[in-house]
């Protein structure tokens, strides 16, 4: 039976961030941006698997965590049915993780005691760098593509119409790691001449639901969020497709990854992956909630994320502890 773990401070009471990585990466010729801990030989830009097996995890129970990109606890029932198929397929245990934020759960991770997560698409490289995260496979959409878009939402009756219109304007961002709500647009919305934090205040909501309900409430006058997760709140009828306007929208952006800690059992990794695949998905909870899905495909960090990276450059992130504290602020 699937069980909730009560208390994300259960998972983070161990020390998160010293140098006792294993000593095999300390030789390691090949690291990239990861964290000293871990090494990246065959570059893919990923952690590789610990190279001395008795540093491989096999746990009789594995934590399982969805991104914290709207109210956690509403998604502990929808992925209720893919923890029990990756029990099935596993013949492990599967508990959930409500992580609060994205440093939490790229904390926990980085603990060890983590080991499956569907990590936001700004949060990845984070995850993948100081975590040991390997992305296996995302939501594919009922189109065949699995990306998403920022869309900068303003009131209706807003008298807002292009990003030029934000200059002097109260603008909700998500927090410090969001791609769509505040790494793409300081880049993107820069470009065609609209510098936020200088041109407009950047008010932090903390979450996608928070900008959106605050733009439908005018408590902002505008907010750059993910396509997906305002269509999600729609169909939920947490608000109307009348409710705000989109002025803006990038191109498509890789979506919420779902993949594993880099130092399981490479055997327990291949059979994850494969409950992902198999799972029946378009009979499921997870197709009620994600509309637009019809299952989990194969992705590749390297390729798939490689504008968000170059997003992230410019904008001076560093996949460092230090990089990890801005990551939880809101």
């Amino acid at each position: 039976m699937l069980k909730t773990l009560v208390s994300a401070a259960a998972l983070l009471c161990v020390a998160m961030f010293t140098n006792t990585g294993a000593a095999w990466a300390d030789d390691c010729a090949s690291r990239g941006t990861l964290d000293e801990r871990y090494c990246d030989a065959d570059g893919d830009l990923l952690a590789d698997v610990p190279a001395n097996k008795d540093d491989w995890k096999d746990p009789s129970s594995l934590i399982f965590s969805y991104t914290p990109v709207e109210d956690p606890s509403v998604y502990e029932n929808v992925f209720e049915e893919l923890m029990a198929h990756v029990e099935k397929v596993t013949g492990k245990r599967v508990r959930w993780f409500a992580a609060e934020s994205y440093a939490a759960q790229v904390e926990a991770m980085r603990s060890g005691r983590l080991h499956i997560a569907g990590v936001s698409s700004g949060a990845v490289p984070y995850a993948v760098n100081l975590a040991g995260f390997r992305p296996q496979v995302a939501m594919e959409k009922k189109d065949g593509t699995i990306g998403y878009t920022l869309e900068l939402i303003v009131p209706a009756d807003s008298t807002i119409k292009t990003v030029a219109d934000l200059k002097g304007k109260r603008v909700a961002h998500v927090s410090p790691s969001s791609n769509s709500g505040d790494t793409a647009p300081r880049v993107l919305f820069k470009e065609m001449g609209v510098e936020p934090g200088k041109d407009y205040e950047v008010l932090y909501s903390g979450k996608h639901d928070n900008s959106i309900m605050g733009v439908a409430n005018k408590d902002y006058d505008a907010a750059p969020i993910a396509s997906n997760v305002l269509d999600r709140m729609i169909e939920r009828g947490m608000l109307k497709e009348g409710d705000v306007r989109a002025i803006y929208e990038s191109k498509p952006f890789p979506r919420t990854a779902f993949g594993v800690a880099h130092d399981l059992d490479p055997e327990l990794q291949k059979k994850i992956q494969e409950a992902f695949l198999s799972f029946d998905f378009l009979h499921s909870k997870l197709a009620a909630e994600f509309q637009d899905e019809k299952g989990f495909v194969p992705v590749d960090y390297k390729t798939g994320w490689t504008d968000v990276r170059t997003i992230q450059k410019e904008t001076g992130a560093t996949y460092t502890q230090e990089g990890l504290s801005k990551l939880g602020r809101e």
